[in-house]
């Protein structure tokens, strides 16, 4: 009996997807396989490095394939296990199908632990909370008194670089791009200085008035033109963790900016790419420690739910339409 929705990829997408990018079939309910796990999707989440994934490139996660489930971290529930660490009813995050049931190695799943909110588990302790914590602390070390910029910051990632900046004792400067984002930066996780670049002519002059002193991090998530901006205020010996280059996901041509080597060589700028999984033996470590955040109320957090599984696909494309505040998810059960 075909019991089971699925998201496929229906096509490989050239500039901007849209809902022909994707289909929705049915299929039977699968039945796991010695040391397999049959998860039902509660949440699943919803991120812009998908869209990399569509591409048949080379990256550092493997190209989604036309024909098959999406995939993407997710939070569901243990219907059936061959596996002897999981049992029927329990709570679980991994890597599951953008579906209503998916088969899972007992390797890549973990056990949900009862506190924290569960939906906190796919950002402020998931992947996005890691990439913030990682990215900022251990690429951008900062130091009381520094002016951190974060461009994207109402996403998943952006608001938390923001609060862990804030915990450390800098003054945070926040772009966003709209009034209802940029005044919960400000009024409600406590930036220090807000800018709306959908309201400003000139990013680089907006960016000067707000950092008279410059800028001693920058923590990217968009690319483009926000970021030639930023990395001209950058001062001597300025770090800029490259996270994202949302802005350019979609660009059907290379877009050429400023060349900024020279000015990053006469500043002593570190620019370093990475991504979270660089530092998987140490999640435990950040995990805790954003844990502790959240439950002292110094770490606060948005998100922006989804309801249903055949609603998956517009709410990754409202991704790059920039409707989301905090973490896009997909609420797949009722």
């Amino acid at each position: 009996m075909k019991n089971n929705r699925q998201i496929l990829l229906a096509k490989r997408q050239v500039g901007v997807p849209d809902s022909s990018t994707f289909t929705l079939v049915k299929t039977d309910i699968p039945i796991p396989k010695e040391n397999e796990v049959l998860v039902r999707s509660h949440y699943l989440s919803v991120d812009p490095y998908m869209r990399g994934r569509m591409n048949n490139i080379k990256s550092y996660a493997n190209p989604f394939q036309v024909g098959e489930p999406l995939t993407g971290d997710s939070i569901g529930e243990v219907i059936s296990s061959r596996h002897p660490d999981f049992s029927t009813g329990e709570m679980v995050t991994g890597t599951f199908d953008w579906a209503d049931y998916s088969i899972v190695e007992g390797s890549g799943l973990q056990k949900i632990p009862p506190g924290a909110p569960i939906t906190s588990h796919l950002h402020v302790t998931g992947m996005t909370g890691l990439t913030a914590y990682f990215g900022l602390l251990d690429i951008g070390k900062p130091v009381p008194g520094e002016t951190v910029v974060v461009s994207g910051a109402a996403g998943a990632v952006g608001m938390v670089v923001g609060q862990i900046a804030k915990i450390k004792g800098c003054r945070v400067v926040g772009i966003a791009g709209s009034y209802k984002k940029t005044t919960f930066l400000k009024d409600e996780l406590g930036f220090d200085e807000v800018i709306n670049y959908k309201n400003v002519q000139d990013i680089a002059q907006a960016l000067q008035n707000v950092c008279p002193n410059g800028i001693d991090i920058y923590y990217d998530n968009v690319g483009g033109k926000i970021s030639d901006a930023a990395i001209t205020l950058l001062n001597f010996h300025g770090r800029v963790p490259l996270c994202g280059q949302i802005s350019m996901l979609n660009s059907e041509n290379k877009e050429l900016g400023p060349r900024l080597f020279t000015t990053i060589i006469r500043r002593s700028i570190l620019l370093k790419g990475f991504i979270y999984s660089d530092y998987k033996e140490h999640f435990e470590e950040g995990r805790k420690e954003l844990a502790q955040w959240l439950n002292e109320g110094k770490i606060k957090y948005k998100e922006n739910i989804v309801e249903g599984l055949e609603n998956a696909p517009d709410a990754f494309l409202g991704l790059f339409r920039g409707e989301n505040l905090g973490k896009q998810m997909v609420k797949v059960i009722e």
